[in-house]
């Protein structure tokens, strides 16, 4: 059958695939449960629930890290396994369209390649495609004509600032602040300020539920281990303290994005100025971002409807519409 393919959006901490077969796109935690150091336990959203909570023998880890594979032979196991719950088993040979970021090297390209390839997942053909290329499309941009766009995906590890025309990339830049560094200042507000340690599932949970929280002008309420008693608390955490917390990370991004900025060609900035920047990713959605990102550049921001599966969306585009075919590549010398 030469109909089977599946684009795949390898995030730090979501993995999001796209099946032809049901045209849906699946979200799970890219992580995986390691029992006595050879044995898997657990892995996706099951293995996110003991994160934090597992005893020695179990080793919870996400296989990437910084947007790039740093465990390759576990991150093959979860392909594996996520592919085969998609097809119930049944894996047949597919087409796989994988999405990686542009600012890493040829080297860490090709790992991205041959996990495919040695996930034992039977591909038949093995394209890759630019991230933020694949971002575009998932937000209803058409990317292969000659205006400039600007595309800010904030990760989990990573942001990736992209200026796209003619379906290629003209700039981008791959920073290290993402959701998971809004995690870690707000948990770091909390210790200076309380003198409480909380988990970074709590944190997380701050930082999603904060938006809310200020609508109904309600305190943040978490749990922790008091460092003076070490005790377990709970604790009512003032929503404008989170918000001072992550300023210095929001302004990181802000400031690099006036970079990019700075070095696009006069006929491409015109194009941002009409059409503002798109912003996108998983971390891209908390609280004050895209208008602290407004009012340091000037411009206005497009916030993506659907955040954390642009990428997947994209993906699906091009292995659905012939037209964006050309936007996918294999990598050289290893076309099949």
């Amino acid at each position: 059958m030469g109909n089977n393919a599946f684009g795949i959006d390898l995030g730090t901490s979501n993995i999001k695939i796209y099946n032809k077969g049901d045209d849906n796109v699946i979200t799970e935690k890219n992580m995986i449960a390691i029992e006595n150091k050879n044995t898997l336990f657990a892995y996706g959203n099951s293995a996110f629930e003991m994160y934090e909570k597992a005893p020695a023998n179990i080793h919870i880890s996400y296989p990437l890290s910084n947007g790039v594979i740093a465990d390759i032979k576990n991150m093959q196991t979860l392909i594996k396994y996520f592919i085969g719950d998609l097809v119930k088993g049944n894996v047949k040979p597919a087409d796989y369209y994988i999405a990686v970021p542009t600012d890493v090297t040829e080297v860490e390209k090709r790992a991205f390649y041959d996990l495919i390839k040695d996930a034992n997942v039977k591909s038949r053909k093995i394209m890759v495609v630019e991230k933020a290329v694949a971002d575009g499309l998932g937000m209803d941009i058409d990317v292969k004509n000659s205006q400039g766009v600007l595309v800010v995906n904030v990760g989990y590890d990573t942001t990736e600032i992209s200026i796209l025309s003619l379906g290629g990339i003209v700039l981008s830049r791959l920073i290290k602040v993402g959701g998971q560094k809004f995690d870690d200042a707000i948990r770091a507000a909390i210790r200076r300020e309380f003198s409480l340690i909380i988990g970074g599932k709590t944190a997380e949970n701050v930082k999603i539920a904060l938006r809310d929280l200020e609508k109904a002008q309600r305190d943040a309420v978490v749990y922790g281990r008091d460092i003076v008693t070490g005790l377990p608390v709970e604790r009512e955490i003032p929503t404008a303290l989170v918000d001072e917390s992550l300023k210095e990370n929001f302004n990181t991004i802000i400031d690099n994005v006036k970079v990019i900025l700075e070095r696009t060609p006069p006929e491409l900035a015109a194009d941002i100025y009409k059409h503002g920047i798109y912003l996108t990713g998983g971390a891209s959605q908390v609280s004050h971002l895209a208008e602290l990102m407004s009012n340091g550049t000037g411009l206005k921001v497009q916030v993506s409807e659907n955040p954390m599966t642009s990428v997947a969306m994209g993906l699906a585009k091009i292995i659905k519409e012939d037209n964006y075919k050309s936007v996918a590549y294999a990598i050289e010398g290893m076309s099949k």
